[in-house]
């Protein structure tokens, strides 16, 4: 089985990617080779109109979080560091890009898998593919991820 980033980034509660948010996505994100995979498992309640395709928020909202996740495993990686060992590393989003080629059926795990296309010392540009459970290219996406300061997970709030 494989470790999951999201699972070692302690105390994170992102409704999309957070391992301490019981009510969200919780999505899980692991290295295959030099890619970055994700495999979610939709259900009923994450439908757009009609009932039978994903919402397209929240196919957006997994494909944001796996490519953060991933720019952080990444420079944990970089560093030589386990994921959530020694001084925090955070990215958060700054930008997202999708582009929906076709709708997603939610009968079924769908799969992300984003490849770095530039790294700089302070972000990392994604590319993700999203397909459904027969493996068909449904959407694509592009992330910029920030490095962002311990004022992030400051509990009096980053904006203070």
């Amino acid at each position: 089985m494989p470790e999951y980033f999201q699972d070692k980034l302690f105390g994170n509660n992102c409704y999309g990617c957070g391992a301490w948010n019981k009510k969200g996505l919780q999505i899980k994100s692991f290295w295959e080779n030099d890619e970055a995979v994700c495999i979610f498992d939709p259900q009923k309640h994450h439908a757009a109109m009609p009932p039978d395709v994903m919402n397209g928020g929240t196919i957006s909202t997994i494909i944001d979080c796996h490519c953060v996740c991933s720019s952080i495993a990444d420079s944990y990686r970089s560093e030589g560091r386990e994921i959530g060992t020694g001084d925090p590393i955070w990215f958060a989003t700054g930008y997202l890009k999708v582009d929906f080629k076709k709708p997603t059926p939610i009968d079924g795990k769908v799969t992300v898998r984003a490849k770095i296309l530039e790294k700089k010392s302070k972000s990392t540009l994604f590319i993700a593919k999203f397909f459904d459970k027969n493996d068909d290219l449904t959407c694509q996406g592009e992330v910029l991820s920030v490095k962002v300061s311990k004022k992030w997970t400051d509990p009096k709030g980053f904006f203070h």
